[in-house]
């Protein structure tokens, strides 16, 4: 379909639509690659940069693996190994989950909620030119061996200069620093987006569930990430200027850290699977032809969940010589979280009852999430018991939950998540035979994978170790997990070919290919620049099965509804959707990149000592800020016509 020709559900005027195209389109050129703040571009361009960070955790992954197939094997020293099984886990934790679910949800949410761009268009592209930086900054390290090597949550005082001396963990502390203002500013623009840039009448109570959970996620984003920026300050304090926040022997506490990362560290679990339920539950209503059952709950367990999930912190200590009390409180607190999650499942559960299933590779990903996440919950749930955590901690039993909880919490949904959206994204239907044969490739790989750990960790394999000897009844499960992640790795390879057999020979996908009942499938496949010609009235929470709905957007619509006179959107309110105002977007600009590299460069100089240096890029960075949020000058006519 060009970019012009008329869309079945498009009621504005052909002049309306060229006008449209002229304020909102963006030439496909070499400037408007670092200038664009369409947020389904950016959207698009977190999904693949993420990917490409989980091939390279995913590579690390498969050496540390083929090193413990067997007893002392000698692929990798110990200090390869040391940064391989760090890197792997800090990118996956921060590089990889997060990004790409707040990837989708830069695709997704504007269009879910009737807007035209998130709220803060060139907001959005600033956070993801200093994610791609500050991946950057971190996986560079590797090949110059001085990546992060104390481990994903980097326990001082291992960590400490005199334990760890060398830019290893200062890589660590100021890569997490750079990373964190990408995921506070996306945080920040997801609220604003769904709290005011929702279409006429869509209240709270019609909000699609994957909204609510990325809202969720964002508001624990914006409470969480203090405590972890912090802990990473003070590190890098002691580290380069003989601070003492962690050194008992000058009233330091080396729990402090802990403590700290801890509170950040286990909502985190959650900022990572609360998109991934919000995808299931907007999958799921799909291939089961009916609404999901218990909406209200669902909603009300992913807000229990977001805060519920800030007062667990201290299952991750239960072996530090803490209060016995005090552990009871947190392992009575661990054990309550698990309900909400119990009542999604118990919904998705229900909705699959009285559906009336349409077997596809997107649904085959759902049940696949729900069987590995049921597992890992159940460990997690022993895991809530002081004596039982107590006796299997820093073993790979740990690992084996962590791994189902987050790969069937996580990458399950991710997948599911492509094949589903993957039509809107590119206008092409993906082959669904390959996509089965890589779902059973995924789920056997990863259960083989990661359950023999469980054994292992309970015959008393440590976590972190690079090698074991023979004879400990280790060898034979680590084989196994070794052949698993080899089968896992295939699987993934498959739905990487996947979608570049669908960006080339793939079938044309239509607008709606499944279905499906929220906003974004009421659009063009893949959607126009401003999304919708014409800004939909909502009436019910499943808007594209709602008759009225799509008489909103269609022939015959409300004129106030096209604002194709410049790039306009509607603000409306909290509560319940109402008409306030017409808003104004930004055009794209290069600030946000210029502003993405001053501080790319400031970290840097921050990382090599160059103090004096680092102060020089903080002054440029603020006057690109100040060039930035000046407001722009404006004719009386034009000042008149905002201000209407």
């Amino acid at each position: 379909m060009s970019a012009t020709a008329a869309h079945p559900l498009e009621g504005a005027p052909p002049e309306a639509m060229r006008q449209l195209e002229e304020h909102w389109g963006e030439e496909k050129t070499f400037r408007t690659f670092f200038t664009t703040v369409d947020h389904k571009r950016i959207g698009r361009r977190y999904l693949v940069t993420a990917g490409l960070f989980f091939g390279f955790a995913g590579v690390s992954a498969m050496v540390m693996r083929t090193q413990l197939a067997g007893p002392e094997a000698g692929i990798v020293s110990p200090q390869e190994y040391n940064q391989l099984f760090t890197m792997h886990g800090t990118a996956m934790i921060f590089l990889f989950s997060t990004p790409m679910l707040f990837g989708f949800g830069n695709f997704l949410v504007p269009l879910m909620v009737g807007a035209r761009d998130m709220a803060f268009p060139r907001l959005n592209a600033f956070g993801y030119w200093v994610f791609l930086f500050a991946g950057l900054f971190m996986w560079a390290s590797v090949p110059a061996g001085a990546a992060p090597n104390g481990g994903w949550f980097a326990y001082v005082p291992l960590t400490e200069e005199q334990n760890t001396p060398g830019l290893h963990m200062d890589v660590y502390t100021l890569g997490l620093l750079f990373l964190g203002i990408s995921t506070t500013a996306g945080s920040i623009n997801f609220i604003v987006t769904a709290l005011k840039l929702r279409a006429p009448g869509m209240s709270l109570n019609r909000v699609p569930i994957f909204v609510w959970a990325i809202v969720a996620t964002s508001f624990m984003v914006i409470f969480a990430l203090p405590a972890l920026n912090l802990d990473n300050a003070m590190l890098f304090l002691d580290r380069r200027f003989g601070t003492h926040f962690f050194d008992p022997g000058n009233g330091g506490n080396v729990l402090l850290w802990q403590h700290l990362f801890w509170i950040f560290g286990h909502p985190d679990v959650y900022i990572i699977v609360m998109p991934a339920l919000g995808i299931v539950s907007a999958v799921l209503p799909v291939f089961c032809r009916r609404a999901i059952v218990g909406y209200p709950l669902i909603v009300l367990a992913i807000v229990a969940i977001a805060i519920i999930s800030f007062g667990v912190w201290v299952h991750h200590m239960f072996a530090t010589g803490l209060p016995q009390l005090s552990l009871s409180f947190f392992s009575a607190a661990s054990t309550i979280i698990t309900i909400p999650s119990g009542i999604q499942m118990f919904a998705w559960l229900a909705t699959m009852a009285l559906g009336r299933i349409v077997v596809r590779v997107p649904f085959l990903y759902v049940v696949g999430f729900i069987v590995t996440f049921v597992i890992g919950g159940l460990t997690g749930v022993m895991f809530a018991m002081t004596a039982f955590d107590q006796q299997v901690t820093d073993s790979y039993f740990i690992v084996a939950h962590f791994h189902y909880v987050l790969f069937g919490g996580a990458v399950f949904p991710i997948l599911a998540a492509i094949h589903h959206w993957l039509p809107k994204m590119t206008g092409r239907m993906f082959n669904e035979r390959l996509g089965r044969w890589s779902f059973w490739l995924i789920l056997i790989g990863m259960n083989g994978t990661f359950f023999p750990m469980h054994l292992s960790g309970l015959f008393g394999m440590p976590r972190r170790v690079y090698t074991y000897p023979g004879g400990l009844g280790w060898t034979g499960w680590n084989l196994v997990a070794t052949l698993g992640a080899y089968v896992l790795a295939v699987g993934l390879l498959l739905v990487v070919a996947n979608v570049g057999w669908t960006l080339r020979r793939g079938r044309p996908a239509g607008d709606n290919p499944w279905g499906g009942d929220s906003l974004e499938w009421a659009t063009a496949s893949p959607p126009r620049p401003y999304n919708f010609a014409v800004l939909p009235r909502v009436w019910t929470v499943h808007p594209v099965w709602d008759d009225r709905t799509i008489d909103s957007i269609g022939p015959g619509a409300a004129a106030d509804r096209i604002l194709a006179d410049g790039r306009k959107t509607i603000f409306t309110s909290e509560l319940d959707g109402r008409y306030e105002r017409v808003v104004e977007m930004p055009e794209e600009s290069l600030k946000p990149l210029l502003v993405g590299v001053a501080l790319l460069v400031l970290f840097g100089c921050l990382l090599f000592g160059r103090y004096w240096a680092a102060v020089a890029a903080l002054a440029v960075v603020a006057g690109i800020l100040f060039r930035w949020l000046w407001p722009p000058r404006r004719t009386p006519e034009e000042a008149g016509a905002v201000s209407r």
